[in-house]
């Protein structure tokens, strides 16, 4: 069997994906349109390699190898038919991973994933040929240093592929957890709910943002606070799921108007310089 990996999109999540897949051995296709969002992933796929070297934790002939492995496209037409796997890792529209996922199918991927965070499963199936070899593969940001993979189990997937992606997890060093077809699933549904309260209480002046962090971080044992996350998953992705969820459990998922006027401000965290914190070089200041 091939193995060939394809990743579509090559924002945060695609490259990060593009990463531990070529790590794994996978010879990776990146799949962008925006050819200097392309660029930019590729440049920084190498300072991760450069760094992981520096830290001493890859040598520099893996980095060298992982970095070959890795072949940046314009376009799936660019793509060689029958890969062993195709993730899209676009923004978070149905209509726009549906078409995606739609010209996927058709290259006839042993696997096909979606790294939707709460879109269901069954919607974004709609439309395939064979959906019953179509699942979610969420992975987490950063995909190079979370440990999780959740596999969703959508209406029409075929056991075969369930067990399939449970592999896959392990030969990526992914520790996977397998949930029913939700809106949310479960980490989105739960982390959102965190993350929008938090931000009612900034708007509330609750406290800053550093100190609604810290509480959940030494108080919890929260690895990061939710107001930082948010900033690192991007507060427009947030934005967008959390509409998702409103839409399929109501009100009680609505975003707060702060989400609303920071995203519209262009405010969307890390990838910005600009959220609940700044961001200079990549690091909060």
């Amino acid at each position: 069997m091939s193995d060939r990996f394809v990743v579509v999109g090559a924002g945060t999540m695609g490259l990060g994906i593009a990463y531990v897949a070529a790590g794994s051995g996978h010879a990776v296709e990146l799949v962008e349109v925006d050819r200097a969002r392309g660029a930019t992933a590729v440049d920084r796929l190498a300072e991760l390699w450069d760094k992981a070297v520096r830290r001493g934790k890859l040598g520099a002939e893996q980095a060298a190898t992982n970095r070959e492995r890795v072949t940046l496209r314009s376009a799936l037409a660019e793509v060689a038919p029958e890969p062993a796997v195709v993730v899209e890792a676009v923004p978070e529209r149905p209509d726009l991973k549906r078409a995606v996922l739609r010209e996927a199918e058709a290259l006839r991927p042993a696997l096909l994933g979606s790294n939707t965070s709460s879109i269901p499963i069954a919607e974004l199936a709609d439309g395939l040929a064979r959906p019953e070899r179509f699942l979610g593969l969420h992975f987490f940001n950063p995909v190079w240093a979370m440990a999780l993979l959740e596999v969703v189990v959508g209406p029409a997937t075929a056991d075969e592929t369930t067990a399939a992606a449970v592999a896959l997890a392990g030969r990526l060093g992914k520790d996977p957890v397998v949930v029913r077809d939700m809106p949310g699933f479960a980490t989105s549904r739960l982390g959102v709910t965190l993350g929008l309260e938090a931000i009612r209480m900034v708007a509330d002046g609750v406290a800053a943002p550093a100190d609604i962090d810290k509480a959940m971080v030494l108080g919890y044992r929260h690895p990061v606070g939710p107001l930082e996350l948010t900033d690192l998953v991007g507060l427009d992705v947030r934005l967008d799921i959390a509409r998702t969820l409103q839409a399929a459990y109501g009100d009680r998922f609505a975003p707060p108007p702060l989400l609303v006027e920071m995203v519209a401000a262009g405010k969307l965290g890390k990838k910005s310089g600009q959220g609940f914190y700044r961001w200079e070089g990549g690091v909060r200041s």
